[in-house]
């Protein structure tokens, strides 16, 4: 069973914190848990010691406790502002204190933990801003997940073959991307990808876009068109939401597959396809076939080899790791200075069920990327339907809201990580069942 430090064991090197905390009993247990975890600490007790040294210490993450003996936290921040680019700040203060933890956050600071604090919690979103700059992988590339990285293992076993692959999963769990992989990792990689969305292309047009035409096969084909099985020559043909084929280009589909032979509109000879073909599909095919909405030899043709793509909220440990992958794309995109998520703000995604799957967080985080204010994004750059202005985003306003808010994500978080087992998350919790059971109906928490 893994100890509490190889829980929280960061990469090597260490990363660097500096710790700015005049309470020597709280001073010392922080720096006792950082160096259990085996982070390199710097301890400075006061604001002036702060600002005098952390220029030259440069640190990878600054934890700053709001009151201090000679000058405020909040001062401290506006004095090494500008030697604090690209280095996330974490506050530590009292619930009194929370507006003011707020305001700093709006001036750049990264998030903030509230005193009495678990030790867990500050080891979480230490963890949580060195993710972006410190995070490894074991060289998967879809996920780090153990459903998605048994689907990229199967992907590349089978991306060596020519077979048939059919691909299921809800819309935008990426099964574009998984077809995108195959192809990358076979034989074919260097010929061309074709990707054809079945759904999109109007039925009257869907087979001259498939297959092409001749010059005067209808009005309007002035000049020969050369369609997408054609142009995929011998590399990939990925042809998305399938099930929307219409049963007489079924029919037409089928003969590619069986002959590998096709025809374009109007013409008569026959054409030769060397393309692998990989299909996708949301819906069930074998209630359609049941239905009489799709072939049945069609079916079988197609389901050589089925892989199941899981919805992201069935892999949860795939959120962050992907959300940063994004920041990182649209942040070179727009060219933004954009370092990654509040503790709350990812606290946010791990908790959302995402029914566009990773559509939908692509889409939040290039939305927050483009408007965010500051370095860090929080929860209502995120999920902006969610509130009605910025301060109910960023804090509760009262003492009893600020334990509430952090019970009701704390249990949440321990639910979802046990899926939703009662008995493993109040062991986690350190909380009896029952009690457990009253703080789930007490908050209203989903279960």
């Amino acid at each position: 069973m893994a100890t509490q430090a190889q829980l929280h064991q960061p990469p090597e090197p260490a990363p660097l914190l500096a710790l700015i905390e005049d309470d020597p009993v709280m001073g010392q247990s922080i720096a006792d848990w950082l160096a259990i975890e085996g982070y390199r600490l710097v301890w400075l007790r006061t604001g002036a010691e702060a600002a005098a040294r952390i220029p030259s210490i440069q640190p990878d993450l600054l934890i700053c406790d709001i009151r201090l003996p000679d000058i405020s936290g909040e001062e401290v921040h506006a004095v090494l502002k500008k030697h604090l680019v690209g280095i996330p700040v974490l506050f530590i203060t009292g619930f009194g204190e929370v507006d003011q933890a707020v305001r700093l956050m709006k001036a750049g600071a990264a998030d903030y933990v509230t005193k009495p604090f678990d030790i867990e919690l500050l080891l979480d979103r230490i963890e949580t801003l060195l993710a972006p700059r410190w995070q490894q992988t074991d060289g998967s590339e879809l996920g780090i997940s153990s459903a998605i990285v048994k689907v990229e293992s199967i992907l590349r076993r089978v991306a060596g073959l020519d077979s048939t692959v059919l691909l299921s999963g809800p819309t935008g769990s990426g099964k574009e991307v998984a077809a995108r992989f195959i192809h990358a990792n076979g034989l074919r990689a260097a010929r061309p990808f074709v990707p054809v969305n079945c759904a999109a292309i109007p039925r009257d047009l869907l087979e001259s876009e498939l297959f092409g035409h001749e010059r005067g096969a209808f009005t309007g084909a002035h000049a020969r068109h050369v369609g997408h099985v054609e142009r995929a020559r011998d590399g990939t043909l990925f042809l998305d939401e399938v099930a929307e084929l219409p049963v007489p280009m079924q029919a037409k589909f089928l003969r590619l597959l069986q002959d590998r032979v096709f025809a374009r509109v109007g013409g008569e000879a026959p054409l030769r396809s060397a393309a692998r073909i990989i299909a996708a599909t949301n819906a069930n095919l074998s209630e359609r076939v049941r239905c009489g909405e799709f072939r049945e030899d069609l079916f079988f043709r197609l389901n050589v080899i089925a892989i199941d793509i899981p919805a992201l909220a069935e892999r949860r440990e795939d959120i962050l790791p992907l959300a940063l992958r994004f920041i990182g794309e649209f942040a070179g995109r727009f060219d933004r200075e954009v370092l990654g998520f509040t503790g709350v703000a990812q606290e946010s995604l791990f908790l959302h069920d995402f029914p566009g799957n990773i559509r939908e967080l692509r889409n939040r985080i290039e939305r927050a990327v483009a408007l965010s204010e500051g370095p860090w994004i929080g929860v209502s750059d995120l999920f902006p339907e969610r509130v009605s202005s910025p301060r109910e985003s960023d804090a509760p306003l009262t003492l009893a809201a600020a334990r509430e808010d952090a019970e009701r994500r704390l249990i949440s978080r321990a639910l979802a990580e046990t899926n939703d087992d009662v008995d493993r998350a109040a062991i986690r919790l350190e909380v009896s069942r029952s009690t457990l059971f009253e703080k789930i109906r007490r908050l209203g928490i989903r279960h």
